[in-house]
């Protein structure tokens, strides 16, 4: 990625669903980069180690495709074997400066934050090069996570200068006054994969104004 830091992260951030079927995660994944989904986390809480594997090394082939990143979920080894662009980290999975120990300097790392600004602080004091804040909105995939107001946003993008991401049942119409409240980009897993044209769910969220 050749792209400034700040501008890796920004616009429909997806993250991949619990596809067991590697050939029909790479379709679905395709569909949405050709939507316009400008970084790909892959996430999948169900696979082995070694489809894990599997799956990572093809859709580093699949984003480099795309010149778009890959940040891996939760494993900073993962992210090292498949030379992703980088892994987004949650409460339980580590410090950054492990992460960095592990993939260097020229890798992106981002934390969530949950509804703490402070977390946030913490994370880029840390050296996080993004951070992320959610649920906004009501999660199927994580139906009992903590809720975050709009206000987290105004004040993070006040007091924070690395890129904010929103996430948590985020939709194209109700992701708008997220990015009016200072996100810089929208992570979306059930509103562009479970749709039934993938592609197109994706551009909705392409023509929205992100900063």
């Amino acid at each position: 990625m050749s792209r400034n830091r700040n501008d890796l992260i920004k616009g429909l951030y997806a993250i991949t669903p619990d596809e067991p079927d590697t050939a029909d995660l790479l379709r679905k994944v395709r569909l949405a980069l050709l939507g316009g989904a400008r970084v790909l986390q892959y996430r999948n809480k169900a696979a082995t180690a070694a489809l894990r594997l599997q799956q990572a090394k093809m859709l580093r082939e699949l984003t480099h495709e795309f010149s778009v990143p890959l940040i891996i979920n939760d494993d900073a080894l993962l992210a090292q074997q498949v030379t992703a662009d980088g892994v987004h980290l949650g409460g339980e999975d580590g410090s950054v400066a492990a992460a960095r120990a592990v993939l260097g300097s020229a890798k992106l790392i981002g934390v969530s934050c949950y509804n703490r600004v402070a977390l946030a602080h913490d994370a880029v004091r840390q050296g996080a090069d993004y951070v992320a804040f959610g649920s906004f909105f009501a999660s199927t995939v994580k139906p009992d996570a903590v809720v975050a107001s709009l206000e987290i946003l105004r004040q993070a993008r006040i007091e924070i200068a690395v890129p904010l991401v929103a996430i948590g049942g985020i939709t194209a119409t109700n992701g708008a006054q997220l990015l009016e409240a200072g996100a810089n980009a929208l992570a979306v897993i059930s509103a562009v994969f479970d749709a039934t044209d993938i592609q197109g769910a994706a551009r909705q969220f392409s023509v929205l104004n992100f900063s």
